[in-house]
């Protein structure tokens, strides 16, 4: 008896096993969706995404003439930027701005191909957390597995349009002997750090808006498996 038992105990587990195993690998919304059209409408959705964001970025005035991603003048260094227009260097001042923006915008051209590394190795793990997470839950999956490799590809860029502007010497210049005064709250002076960290971010900010248009705007869903997903 008590082995029969057993085996009847062994039996129920390994059919409720089984059905779990179906259930994950089979279905995973009352819409009756697979994992593996999730797992390719999630790509869909973040290729899709992550193409307009880039293509937006990389244009002439991407940058420069966005509001949500514009690159102003250190906000920590405004003394050293009233410092050099007192001195008449208002034009190299404007151009060094619009440079940092230029340099953002020449930049976001290496993006795409790092991106869609990244959604070829998207797991239906990483599909269901996605799907799940919200606003940003994709933008996020990108930022952490494309972060590293996005600034070494950015960085070389933003350095080499920064060595072509005058203000950048007047601004090293200027910050070195400003942060030997006493009593001042120290300026970062490294400019190529800032310029590619302002580039990235306004680059996700744009991924980020386009990933949250697939979720909200079922117009923005331009294929029928997407809104399915999406729905």
């Amino acid at each position: 008896m008590k082995q029969l038992l057993s085996i009847f105990i062994c039996v129920v587990f390994l059919t409720l096993s089984a059905q779990a195993q179906i259930t994950w690998r089979g279905t995973v919304s009352s819409s009756g969706l697979s994992t593996d059209e999730v797992g390719k409408g999630l790509k869909e959705a973040l290729s899709q995404g992550t193409k307009l964001a880039t293509d937006k970025a990389s244009l002439k005035d991407g940058f420069f003439k966005n509001p949500l991603i514009f690159i102003p003048f250190p906000a920590d260094a405004k003394k050293v930027e009233q410092r050099l227009r007192s001195m008449g260097l208002g034009k190299q001042v404007d151009q060094f701005i619009l440079t940092l923006n230029r340099a953002a915008e020449e930049s976001a051209k290496k993006a795409a191909p790092i991106f869609l590394n990244a959604i070829t190795k998207l797991t239906i793990a990483d599909a269901m957390a996605i799907l799940q997470g919200g606003n940003g839950a994709a933008t996020s999956y990108l930022r952490s597995n494309t972060e590293a490799q996005l600034t070494r590809e950015f960085m070389p860029i933003i350095q080499a349009a920064l060595n072509q502007t005058a203000a950048t010497k007047y601004w090293r210049d200027l910050v070195s002997t400003y942060n030997r005064l006493p009593m001042v709250q120290k300026v970062n002076p490294n400019l190529d750090q800032y310029a590619c960290s302002k580039a990235l971010n306004g680059l996700f900010t744009l991924v980020t808006e386009e990933e949250n248009k697939i979720r909200s705007n079922p117009a923005a869903r331009v294929s029928d498996l997407l809104r399915r997903v999406f729905k």
